[in-house]
């Protein structure tokens, strides 16, 4: 199941997992939580002993003090009360040791689930992660995971201290009446059956609020990156309108949520004062009959306080906890999707040292259409061979399969049917640490990240000196664009490098790529955005970047054809030719012909 898929099922109101399944799971992921959770419940019911322990000092007082033979024994209530002053002491201190624990754990485990989902969305292959709003997988990592972080520091405390105290106050109750124990419980009766009843659907109702959520981030994110083309078309008005229905959406979804809630906790209201009722009357009958006093009934109201309270405390917290119940569920949803694009690891092979050569076997590939069913295929029977250290030019139509291949080549994807093998190796076979480190895409997009230009280039290789990250420049005939920045290699690239313009982005982006030295290089329209007079000089440098290590270029432009050893033609989704750029030229009919004849046309002075 996709994540889009599991967004429409919930979205569309289907069967839930029950909120017990996905606790469970949950904690069977959160490991954490569950560690030491004795203790915490045995420090809930010793500080929950401190509440308990005002009803009984009352009884006590009036029992023994007020009413003790000859009058009032101001002694006994002295010592009564320095007694209950103690007992308060040391369960104050346990209740802090349990909810430092608490909010210690619950932080500590929640991080780990952040950073295991953050990995999971990383490690799913490019069609996953284009066929769902980035909003909305942010905010699997962010807002589901916040709500489960705020439901255990909080009502995951209240659930715990409500726990102790119905468990401690109850104990108490039977013992002074479990008569009047009885009673209570009975007046509850209704409301295990009314929250049983409304807990399907809050779970409902809170599965599609931070369905919503996640719709929300996602305009709210599409509408600031797109910010320029927004305002270079002049539909400001339109993307609020779009901005406003997801917030209303979600407006709409909360109100349903906490109608529901507003129920819930509206029967428990009704069941609190008939519990308090009913002892009233009860506990008169007994006393009246003689098998109660006066200290043990006043006790028993007291009890009956903090028994009503933590139930109705429930309620609520029963609101929180199907709110993060359903972020929970969009957290595992997230992680039940299996990557089709898995790491061999351990059980893998590294590339074998020395020149890359590629084969292309029998390779066919159609993009997934949703449910289970394969779209229109896109490669057809692609079956070559690319020798070690040549320099191979891929060309064609937009929409021909280029960047297909391009992508099966770096294995962002996993051909339908055939195999890729590099020197040798299915790529398959191939630990991710070993591929990524001998072979290097520069797509076209350049994506730079949000830190200078020097930075960036790092990126490939982290311990690259100052001498050497400027020589890459010197050697790529970068120098003169570089002393033309503002603070040269330390200048800012912007947001997804967009300080600087689309052609320089490219710049940065293949100097990124030669210093990583792969000895595959895939280049996929890397030059597209470059000015004529930069694309020269750049072209002269990738002759240099390009020798002795295998290079595929998916080529917009038909200068680097030219400069390459063998031009690859695609059409349609096959190879229909394959040769010198001298020789297919000649072929002025054929489509390697049309398409440099095109490109002539386009690039000659007006």
């Amino acid at each position: 199941m996709t994540t889009t898929e599991a967004l429409t099922t919930e979205a569309a109101g289907a069967k839930l997992p029950s909120s017990l399944h996905t606790i469970r799971r949950g904690l069977a992921l959160s490991p954490e939580l569950r560690v030491g959770l004795a203790g915490t419940l045995g420090l809930s019911v010793i500080a929950m002993s401190g509440r308990v322990s005002v009803p009984v000092a009352v009884q006590l007082g009036i029992d023994h003090g007020l009413l003790a033979p000859g009058g009032p024994d101001v002694g006994v209530i002295v010592a009564i009360v320095a007694a209950t002053a103690g007992v308060l002491a040391v369960t104050t201190w346990c209740s802090y040791l349990m909810m430092r624990r608490l909010f210690t754990v619950s932080e500590t485990a929640l991080a780990t689930v952040r950073a295991r989902t953050f990995r999971h969305i990383h490690d799913l292959s490019m069609l996953h992660q284009q066929s769902e709003r980035r909003g909305v997988l942010t905010s699997r990592v962010t807002s589901d995971i916040d709500q489960i972080t705020q439901f255990l520091q909080w009502g995951g405390v209240i659930l715990v201290v409500s726990i102790g105290q119905i468990v401690v106050t109850t104990v108490v109750m039977a013992i002074y009446s479990w008569q009047l124990a009885l009673v209570v419980y009975a007046a509850f009766v209704p409301l295990m059956l009314v929250v049983r009843l409304f807990q399907r659907r809050l779970a409902a109702a809170y599965g599609e609020v931070r369905t919503r959520v996640g719709a929300m981030l996602g305009a709210v994110s599409e509408s600031v990156v797109g910010a320029e083309v927004i305002r270079a078309y002049g539909v400001g008005g339109r993307t609020a309108t779009k901005l406003d229905d997801a917030i209303e959406s979600h407006r709409a979804a909360q109100y349903r949520a906490l109608r529901t809630s507003v129920l819930s906790f509206s029967a428990g209201e009704l069941a609190a004062g008939l519990a308090t009722a009913s002892v009233v009357v009860v506990g008169v009958l007994l006393g009246v009959g003689g098998s109660l006093g006066v200290g043990a009934l006043t006790a028993f109201l007291f009890l009956v306080a903090l028994f009503v309270q933590p139930v109705q405390i429930a309620t609520e917290v029963l609101n929180e906890a199907q709110n993060a119940v359903a972020g929970w569920r969009r957290v595992l949803d997230v992680l039940d999707v299996a990557p089709d694009v898995f790491d061999p690891a351990e059980s893998g092979r590294d590339l074998p040292v020395g020149p890359i050569d590629v084969r292309f076997r029998d390779v066919h590939y159609a993009y997934p259409a949703g449910a289970g069913e394969m779209g229109p295929t896109v490669l057809t029977d692609v079956d070559l061979v690319v020798e070690g250290k040549s320099r191979v030019a891929v060309v064609g139509e937009t929409g021909s399969g280029k960047t297909t291949f391009a992508k099966l080549l770096t294995r962002l994807m996993d051909p339908t049917s055939g195999g890729v093998l590099l020197s040798g190796v299915p790529l398959t076979d191939v630990r991710f640490a070993s591929l990524r480190r001998r072979v290097v895409l520069v797509p076209q997009d350049g994506f730079l990240f949000d830190a200078t230009i020097a930075e960036n280039v790092r990126f490939a290789r982290p311990a690259l000196s100052d001498e050497n990250l400027a020589l890459a420049f010197t050697e790529l005939g970068l120098t003169d664009w570089v002393e033309g920045l503002p603070a040269g290699l330390e200048t800012p690239v912007g947001e997804r490098g967009e300080a600087l313009s689309v052609g320089e982005r490219q710049l940065v982006a293949l100097v990124r790529a030669y210093v990583a030295d792969p000895d595959l290089l895939v280049l996929d329209e890397a030059t597209s955005a470059v000015d004529p007079a930069t694309e020269v000089r750049l072209q002269r440098a990738l002759d240099a970047v390009t020798r002795g290590r295998t290079t595929v270029a998916i080529a917009h432009r038909l200068s680097t054809a030219e400069s390459a050893d063998e031009v690859i033609v695609f059409d349609g989704g096959r190879v229909v030719q394959r040769g010198p750029h001298a020789s297919l030229v000649r072929e002025t009919d054929s489509i390697y012909g049309r398409l440099h004849s095109a490109w002539l046309e386009q690039t000659r002075p007006v």
